[in-house]
């Protein structure tokens, strides 16, 4: 990329009273969470908070699709709201915004200005707005490409440390487009996302139970003990070589999606509780495994909650 240095001006027109951020973006830190979004994820967020407080760095989080790299970044909205972070932090709004809201120009009573322009009018000066920009790859080749000269005008605020920026790519994406880009390189930090280990995930999905419970207005209907057995056999089901490869989504989304979907089958039948009818039929309809996966599991499944499938008289007709 070009590293000419072009100052960038806040324009005086019309415009300027639009808010990308009250129209595009989503505001993290005034959002309601049930639990903690990022369990066992402490040491990621540590390091993105280093990096917050140095003056010239923005971060980005790399790492495969369906880690839970957005997790992160709600979890250290989370540790704000409660006010488990360093002062120099206490007063951060996090604001999580598309990057295709950023492409285009805005056109108003004849006026016309890029998006991305009027959202730095809007941030600079402001010192405790962060910017949680997912999939940033996608401006800087748009910046290749002239769509939208991106590093170049953001620059100035990024060097003076007017602007934070939380971006999040995968890693294959971080490698083919911003990896070569010494101009991205210099100002952010990467902070590499490992996917979880089959333990970790189980504690992720027992942890988001309440936030599933809140989002679906259906219960789990059975103790703890029940729940950590299911959730070791979700986990279990969608380990890494039983998952179809065009998939693609890694521990924990793709045990949360399965996991989510038992709850789904309980709301298409207007029940108030998840019973093992609704983790059955969850199961037999994944798509996110093979199906000779499925089958070699559903015997394992029937095994192991036997007693309760029996007591239920869960019909199976796999």
């Amino acid at each position: 990329m070009n590293e000419d240095i072009i100052e960038y001006t806040p324009s005086h027109n019309g415009n300027n009273n639009f808010s990308i951020l009250k129209n595009y973006a989503e505001d993290l830190i005034n959002k309601e969470y049930i639990t903690n979004p990022a369990i066992a994820r402490d040491e990621e967020i540590k390091k993105l908070i280093l990096i917050l407080l140095s003056p010239e760095k923005s971060a980005v989080l790399t790492g495969k699709a369906g880690i839970g790299k957005t997790s992160i970044v709600e979890g250290l909205s989370y540790k704000i709201q409660r006010k488990e972070v360093p002062d120099a932090l206490l007063n951060s709004k996090i604001y999580k915004i598309a990057t295709s809201s950023l492409l285009g120009n805005y056109q108003e009573d004849g006026n016309e200005e890029s998006k991305l322009q009027l959202l730095i009018n809007e941030v600079l000066g402001k010192k405790d707005i962060i910017l949680f920009i997912d999939e940033i790859h996608t401006l800087v080749t748009a910046s290749r490409n002239g769509d939208v000269d991106f590093l170049n005008m953001l620059k100035p605020g990024l060097d003076r440390g007017d602007i934070k920026i939380i971006g999040a790519t995968t890693t294959a994406e971080y490698e083919q487009f911003l990896l070569k880009d010494k101009a991205f390189l210099r100002r952010f930090e990467k902070i590499e996302v490992e996917e979880p280990s089959a333990q970790t995930t189980v504690k992720i999905l027992m942890g988001s139970v309440k936030k599933i419970e809140k989002s679906t207005n259906v219960k789990f209907a059975y103790t703890n003990y029940i729940l950590e057995l299911v959730c070791k056999f979700i986990v279990n089901m969608t380990s890494e070589y039983k998952r179809v490869y065009e998939n693609g989504s890694r521990y924990p989304d793709v045990a949360l999606a399965l996991f989510s979907k038992c709850f789904t089958y309980a709301r298409f039948e207007n029940s108030e509780y998840v019973t093992f009818k609704h983790i059955y039929q969850a199961i037999i309809n994944c798509n996110s495994v093979y199906d000779d996966v499925i089958k070699k599991e559903l015997i394992v499944f029937k095994e192991t909650f036997k007693e309760w499938l029996d007591k239920e008289k869960v019909e199976m007709n796999d």
